[in-house]
């Protein structure tokens, strides 16, 4: 039980450094995103990523919901993981998948549903639960690629 607890109040404080943190930085050079050239540019992987037809039946079917957990008080980072899962989320998917931005100060249903106690960013599709949120404090503000590619892999895995 003393390691359970101890276990907890490790995730807890790491949770909190990882929104408060401003001076993170990691290298770009390991997430390239193909699909941002130009057309004529654009590689061979780009035609695995864009959406067919089918795909987006696929997609709004799904029944995929994204939802981003916060205080009221936000840091920089929590704007941006924000900020991030939108701009990934019409990027990919178009209107398919919104994000809902829930304030989980104010809305205790849905956080003692996912039981929530920090800032979180959760994937739902019926009863599985992904749960990106160290993804997304660690990329939001240093490597927005990363984290776009990161929630597009998992909605993909999900749909």
């Amino acid at each position: 039980m003393k390691n359970i607890i101890i276990l907890l109040l490790l995730g807890a404080a790491f949770s909190f450094t990882q929104c408060t943190s401003t001076t993170a930085k990691q290298s770009n050079a390991e997430s390239t995103d193909c699909c941002t050239k130009t057309k004529s540019e654009k590689s061979t992987c780009c035609s695995k990523s864009e959406a067919t037809d089918s795909d987006a039946q696929n997609i709004a079917n799904a029944n995929v919901t994204a939802y981003y957990f916060h205080a009221t008080r936000r840091c920089a980072t929590c704007e941006a993981v924000e900020k991030v899962t939108k701009e990934a989320l019409q990027e990919f998917y178009g209107d398919k998948i919104t994000l809902q931005s829930i304030n989980r100060e104010n809305e205790t249903e849905l956080t003692e549903k996912f039981n929530i106690t920090g800032q979180s960013l959760l994937i739902v599709k019926g009863t599985k639960v992904m749960n990106l949120t160290n993804d997304a404090f660690l990329n939001a503000r240093t490597n927005p690629d990363k984290l776009k590619s990161k929630i597009k892999a998992t909605i993909d895995e999900l749909i």
